[in-house]
């Protein structure tokens, strides 16, 4: 495998990995031993010059007239997105979003998983949801461990910065906020913010302003 330095490689490029890792995946469990940059673009709905840039970073993966390598291309990808490492999830806030994920629990991703689930609710600790355990927010201290990598928030708006302290000392270096709370972390922890009503918002607007025939990069290769 080509040697590569992650660091290298731009934020935007970064977020689209999953994306290809999981129709590359696809293809591989298919059967199928090569994918073009076409292809490719017409599956993600990214265009084919992203793609190849994308690529370009990871050494001369594609050979013209053949492709991609999808054996290569699976193995980078799970090795980039450490697929082989299983990271374990907490969740904080056992409500209608909550629910939703611990039903969920990423079941196409066997090596991320929602282990353990904190509510105030009398009604809701002590239960198992989707087969995860809810345990009472007063016992998060003591029940996440230094194996709970990341952490989804998707509590009230205004318990949110009170509740991200608590989970940055209790060691998690990740945080996903579905909360509309823009709330302040330490240097070294990543978050990621999800409002999902301004993402309903955005995808409305381009919906009216940009129609996806005129968002299309041709490429003609």
């Amino acid at each position: 495998m080509a040697n590569h330095d992650q660091h290298k490689i731009p934020q935007a490029t970064a977020k689209r990995l999953p994306l290809y890792y999981r129709f590359i995946s696809n293809l591989h469990n298919q059967g199928k031993s090569r994918v073009s940059s076409k292809e490719l673009s017409e599956a993600v709905k990214v265009d084919s010059a992203t793609i190849r840039r994308d690529f370009s970073y990871f050494g001369a993966l594609g050979k013209k007239g053949y492709g991609y390598n999808i054996n290569y291309l699976l193995s980078f990808f799970r090795e980039a997105l450490e697929q082989d490492i299983f990271t374990k999830v907490a969740l904080i806030g056992v409500g209608n979003l909550g629910t939703a994920f611990l039903n969920y629990n990423f079941t196409k991703n066997n090596n991320t998983k929602i282990e353990m689930a904190f509510d105030a609710a009398p009604e809701k600790v002590g239960t198992r949801v989707g087969g995860v355990p809810v345990y009472h927010i007063d016992e998060m201290e003591k029940k996440i461990g230094s194996d709970i990598n990341i952490a989804i928030l998707t509590v009230p708006a205004q318990s949110a910065q009170p509740i991200t302290d608590r989970v940055v000392n209790c060691g998690v270096e990740g945080i996903l906020n579905f909360t509309p709370a823009r709330i302040t972390v330490p240097p070294q922890i990543r978050i990621h913010h999800i409002d999902l009503s301004i993402e309903l918002q955005s995808l409305a607007y381009f919906l009216k302003h940009y129609p996806l025939e005129e968002d299309i990069t041709e490429d003609p290769h």
